[in-house]
């Protein structure tokens, strides 16, 4: 009876810890903080501490500008600065708006360092290589991307300069199962020397790869495939070369599967491990932080089990208190002059020549272009995303000016993966209505015979969406059948877009007047 009793108890807890996931998230405002920090899409970690700050970068694929880049003062709350990447055809022409092509290949996992005064970014393309990429200043200007490679078949990359001044990398060749090579660079990491390659590890679907030098030891971070799933380990050496000996699982399988990221140490010597979830939600891959334990020279992630390997920690105490921390940016009423807020991101490269923030102050103006196949939004031209996050409850609203719209034009809110729900007004001929559309499949509803409409988008930590559309601002009526929001079918999490086309002709556009999204 107690045995039962007991079970019980643990399921019960077992659902509690659950819920407590989905529904309680980052900076709990008593001195501690709830796993993930971010439920959102901010996937292929890498963190850095400069002085005071922390910076951490994520990895956005075909979205631009590229390489998502962030700041903090506690590693809880963060506040996105930029981006490492403003144009894509740097990568290659197929990301630009007039091809749309190469969908979740782009920018790849990378890694960010500080040395010699100056910030770098290394990340790869699939198909393109590897590509890196400096500034001075952490908001930029970055310089343009330097291919280090170009060649096929790479991810992961990561710098490391020695006590000498000596440059390194190190990145997996998983088109030749997976085999982890250590390069010399030049001293400003700008090239790179492949006569210098070493293959310092090769295991199942090995990737995720850091390097640090701590105390006497190179430390080799990567994740790797074993029967609990892909996890964390790391190998240490007393020569950057190798051999690589010694190794150690970091921690066991948690929900989602904690695995790639950065160890950071704070500027009082506590140690942390900011990772994403490799097994993403229909929001991504969101980011937890883990404190870290040294135990014998050797990191561990999360609380130190019984058999030495770490354990998932879901709530700790925060690192350190920052008394002016806000909320991570989502809601934009569009008065910041000539550049979109950070939080803002395109859908493959966009027209810039089709979109303006001065030509009517606080609005953003977008021009509709001719879709590349109408009616599927993700060849859908210029349109402008920003992640989704899996709170217990999201409601995001835009309020549109639709007064210049055109025969064949539609304009609409929406939420979008492998899937879109689409929430909008076409207009045929002089009439415009309402419209919902989910997999091809189209709803029409009430003529819409004024300037101003609102459209909104409701959703819960399962990503169970519901939209409404208002004519007033004030009262809204709903549309359309409940959305269940999917990510890409891959890596790539569920994106808020919007957006104008036409399926005629480029022509028409419409005024964008603010964009509100709640965090909480």
């Amino acid at each position: 009876m107690l045995k039962a009793f007991y079970t019980i108890l643990i399921l019960l807890l077992s659902v509690n810890i659950v819920l407590a996931q989905a529904t309680k998230w980052g900076d709990q405002h008593n001195g501690s903080y709830a796993n993930p920090i971010l439920p959102g899409d901010f996937h292929d970690t890498d963190v850095i501490r400069v002085g005071p700050d922390y910076y951490y970068i994520s990895a956005t694929n075909e979205l631009s500008p590229g390489m998502l880049i962030m700041s903090s003062k506690d590693l809880v709350n963060w506040k996105i600065v930029g981006h490492a990447v403003s144009d894509l055809t740097q990568i290659s022409p197929k990301y630009n708006y007039d091809k749309m092509q190469g969908a979740s290949r782009g920018i790849w996992a990378g890694a960010i360092r500080y040395h010699d005064n100056k910030f770098f970014i290394y990340f790869t393309d699939p198909d393109e290589g590897i590509f890196m990429t400096s500034a001075d200043k952490i908001a930029g200007p970055w310089k343009p991307l330097t291919q280090l490679m170009k060649a096929a078949g790479w991810d992961d990359p990561c710098p490391l300069w020695d006590d000498n001044g000596q440059a390194y990398l190190v990145t997996s060749n998983f088109a030749d199962n997976y085999k982890i090579h250590l390069f010399k660079m030049s001293a400003d990491g700008e090239h790179l020397n492949t006569e210098s390659d070493v293959v310092i590890y090769q295991g199942k679907g090995s990737e995720a790869n850091k390097l640090y030098k701590i105390k006497n030891y190179y430390y080799h971070f990567y994740s790797e495939v074993t029967p609990e799933g892909r996890m964390p380990f790391i190998a240490r050496a007393t020569n950057i070369a190798g051999p690589y000996t010694e190794r150690k699982q970091l921690m066991h399988k948690a929900d989602h599967e904690p695995n790639q990221g950065g160890l950071i140490q704070t500027d009082k010597g506590a140690w942390y491990f900011v990772t994403h979830h490799g097994q993403a939600r229909w929001d991504g891959r969101e980011a937890s932080l883990l404190p870290v334990t040294w135990v014998n020279d050797w990191p561990v992630l999360g609380i130190v089990g019984k058999d030495g390997i770490g354990e998932m920690v879901w709530t700790s105490r925060k690192p350190s208190s920052d008394p002016y921390a806000v909320a991570i940016q989502t809601s934009d009423d569009f008065n910041g002059g000539k550049i979109l807020s950070p939080q803002w991101e395109w859908y493959f490269q966009s027209n810039d020549d089709k979109w303006s923030l001065t030509e009517r102050p606080g609005y953003l103006r977008l021009y509709s272009l001719k879709a590349l196949q109408p009616g599927i939004i993700t060849k859908t031209r210029n349109v402008l995303t920003q992640r989704t996050l899996r709170q217990e409850q999201n409601i995001a609203t835009v309020k549109f000016d639709i007064a210049h719209m055109i025969d064949g034009q539609t304009t609409g809110f929406t939420l979008f993966g492998k899937t879109a729900g689409i929430l909008g007004v076409v207009q045929s001929g002089n009439s415009r209505k309402i419209y919902f559309n989910v997999a091809g499949k189209t709803k029409q509803g009430q003529e819409i015979d004024i300037a101003n409409v609102w459209l909104r988008a409701i959703w819960d930590a399962n990503g169970l969406a519901k939209f409404y559309f208002s004519t007033d601002g004030v009262n809204y009526d709903p549309f359309g059948d409940p959305y269940q929001i999917t990510n890409f079918g891959n890596i790539l999490g569920a994106k808020i877009g919007i957006f104008t086309s036409n399926d005629v002709e480029d022509g028409g556009f419409v005024d964008v007047d603010w964009f509100h999204y709640g965090v909480n």
